[in-house]
């Protein structure tokens, strides 16, 4: 009876063993993926596969590290660093593919999923740097450095590692650690709230419902054409939809003639997550702002400010404040002109109210108009979406003589997205790159560059990138392509450049390859926004999407003439969110902190007009609350200088796609980005320190 229930229980675990197997094969993060270049296989990717893969890749990870630690040889690079660096496969794998869907293409089961597993991971990372055995390891290595016959690489990647330990606690008491892990939970929590409230109050909690025609007036045909479909989407037949997507939302600001209708989509969109519903991000903000504020504490600096740019170029809250205001000074006159220019146009026309901010895009299109003979609708026949596409292809190709080749056989995740192949000149493979154009209700605002692959070189063999840009694009029509305005080229243009600097990238350690400052990464892509506007560009690629001819010298004069114009407020709105952001982070103290009275406070101090909203107010500032720019979104316009200080020196050539600046550009802004510092990295391309005056004079501050 007894050899009868052991085979039973033998037969049992046999199935058991053969199910879990079975389960195993089926989840496709469980094997390499079975697909043309290695790419997701999206087609068979399922929402259930995440929390198994999450926590086999976790399970996986803490088997590798467990082996690291109690390794009884001499802690070395190869058996410690070089062993933590290539660890945790299968959960970046799943962290790739879950958490940039999560954002481009998300819904209610991946949302639920983020809150069940995003506190794990915290946990997980939490108990990865708070390793006593794995920090003396590495530490180990880092005291003997210098003497271990180390290259100049394996020594930049020891000690990153070793200062990653050092700022996520590593060396705080264990009490201190355990407040440490409390306070990083919460974080990550408050974050994922955010920019779940914020998601919704853009895309459910607010449409602008138009049902007389009359109220249309004004709009360009292809927006009124844009508003029909989206009505229709949302079965409101014979109606007009606009939503606080900017590619619907903008083109109603600059020509809608009804101004209270104006001022109520205006006002949908800088209330987002302040309307006292269950969306409000008031308190999260506020928790939020504590909650760093303590953990910059517990590891030693003054503010949060402190801690993050203690790893930037700027180096101090301090530097990046007298460079925010060596800029806010010529700007906010400027935008004050700007003002005036606007009011005597509302007063000229009879109006008879203050220009408020719902009112900005409104009459700065009919001054653009006014002054020089320029408006957007003029502009977006010449820019459709592909001949944009193609046109930063060309770009790309002339300068680093790459290719890009359409492929429809590789799995996407929504119908709508394309990928092509990069090549070489010489054919050699450079990556894969994934573009995702289109608002949908399941994907956040803004444009991003993402990947769902690292390049990284494995034993002299390179692993090439997958790339992915993701945007919110003017749809096409029913008679019309996709026509971009000016911003959305020069955004497409703008996440290409990080794509480049991905697709680029060259090193051997994860920790180190593309890894730049965070007042650096914004560098290569700004950049390509120079090339977006530059005349000889615009002629190649800016074509009449019926006629096919190219745009017009006269109209690419009025773009050139033009440039300057409503600088004033470009660069005052983003400097006001700038300052903001650093505002936050300089916090010492945060009893009875009032997010809204905080806010005022800050803009009344650096004496913003009532007629300019910071760019990003609190309770929608998703790059600081929720995408990493907490006390970093200066870094936009600190990589301007540097972006201008670099296109001009193509500029200065005499060829824009000078090929031997593109060279050293390349190699050392880009594929070599992550071998040192970051103004060491540009000094090398550039031979000197970046000029400010470049930037100043592109933005007619100077």
């Amino acid at each position: 009876m007894k050899n009868i229930t052991l085979i039973f229980i033998g037969l049992a675990m046999l199935l058991f063993t053969n199910c879990k197997k079975e389960k195993m094969t089926e989840n496709p993060f469980f094997s390499e993926y079975n697909t043309p270049f290695g790419v997701p296989p999206f087609d068979r990717i399922d929402t259930t596969h995440y929390v198994p893969a999450f926590e086999e890749g976790m399970k996986q990870q803490n088997a590798e590290i467990e082996i690291l630690v109690n390794n009884a040889e001499e802690p070395s690079f190869e058996n410690t660093i070089l062993a933590f660096d290539r660890s945790g496969k299968l959960l970046t794998d799943v962290r790739y593919v879950f958490f940039n869907l999560k954002e481009a293409n998300t819904n209610d089961q991946m949302q639920a999923i983020a809150r069940r597993i995003d506190p794990v991971l915290t946990k997980h990372r939490d108990d990865i740097y708070l390793n006593e055995k794995l920090f003396a390891r590495i530490k180990a290595v880092y005291e003997k450095r210098n003497a271990s016959n180390l290259d100049s690489a394996q020594i930049r990647a020891v000690e990153k590692y070793f200062r990653d330990f050092e700022r996520m606690g590593a060396n705080l008491p264990k009490d201190k650690q355990e407040e440490l892990r409390k306070i990083n939970t919460e974080l990550s929590m408050l974050s994922l709230n955010f920019g779940e409230n914020l998601l919704t109050e853009t895309n459910k909690n607010f449409k602008l419902v138009i049902e007389d025609s009359a109220d249309l007036a004004g709009l360009p045909s292809g927006v009124i054409d844009a508003a029909s479909d989206a009505a229709d989407e949302a079965g409101l037949q014979g109606k007009w939809v606009f939503t606080l997507s900017k590619p619907s939302m903008i083109p109603f600001l600059q020509y809608a003639e009804n101004r209270a209708l104006r001022e109520k989509i205006y006002r949908g969109y800088f209330m987002r997550g302040n309307n006292g519903n269950a969306n409000d991000n008031n308190a999260i903000v506020a928790k939020m702002v504590k909650l760093r504020l303590q953990k910059a504490h517990l590891l030693g600096f003054k503010s949060y400010a402190d801690y993050i740019i203690d790893e930037n170029m700027a180096k101090t809250p301090g530097n990046v404040y007298d460079f925010l205001m060596k800029l806010w000074g010529p700007a906010l006159p400027m935008a004050k002109k700007e003002v005036v220019e606007m009011q005597k146009m509302i007063d000229r026309e009879g109006g008879n109210f203050k220009l408020q901010p719902w009112d900005w895009w409104y009459y700065a299109e009919k001054v653009r108009k006014e002054k020089y003979d320029l408006d957007d609708s003029a502009l977006r026949p010449y820019f459709s979406l592909d001949n944009v596409r193609d046109g930063m292809f060309m770009v790309a190709n002339k300068l680093y003589g790459i290719t890009f080749t359409k492929r429809t056989d590789l799995p996407v995740y929504e119908k709508d997205v394309e990928t092509f192949e990069v090549k070489e000149a010489d054919g050699k493979p450079v990556g894969i790159l994934y573009i995702d154009y289109y608002p949908r209700a399941g994907k956040g605002a803004g444009a991003w560059c993402t990947g769902f692959r690292s390049a990284i070189t494995e034993k002299g063999k390179r692993i090439d990138p997958i790339v992915s840009l993701v945007c919110n694009f003017t749809k096409p029509t029913a008679d019309t392509p996709a026509l971009l305005n000016w911003d959305e080229v020069t955004t497409l243009f703008h996440e290409f450049g990080h794509g480049l600097h991905s697709l680029f990238t060259q090193g051997e350690y994860y920790r180190t390859a593309g890894d730049v400052a965070r007042d650096f990464v914004e560098l290569p892509s700004q950049i390509m926004e120079n090339w977006a506007g530059d005349p000889e560009v615009l002629k190649a690629y800016a074509r009449h999407f019926k006629t096919g001819e190219s745009m017009p010298d006269e109209l690419i004069s009025k773009i050139q003439n033009s440039a300057v114009f409503n600088q004033g407020f470009e660069t005052t709105e983003l400097l006001a969110a700038s300052l903001l952001d650093m505002d936050f982070h300089t916090l010492t103290d945060t009893l009875n902190f009032n997010v809204g009275a905080f806010e005022t406070g800050s803009m009344n101090k650096i004496g913003l007009i009532s007629e300019i909203l910071p760019r990003y107010r609190s309770t929608y500032f998703a790059h600081i609350f929720d995408g990493g720019y907490a006390a970093g979104y200066y870094v936009y316009i600190w990589a301007a200088v540097l972006d201008a200080d670099a296109f001009n020196a193509f500029k200065e050539s005499g060829n824009v796609y000078n090929p031997e600046l593109a060279a050293k550009f390349r190699k050392y802004c880009l594929a070599e980005s992550g071998d040192d510092e970051g103004m060491v990295q540009y000094r090398k391309f550039r031979g000197q320190d970046p000029s400010v005056d470049p930037l100043l004079k592109r933005r007619g501050l100077k």
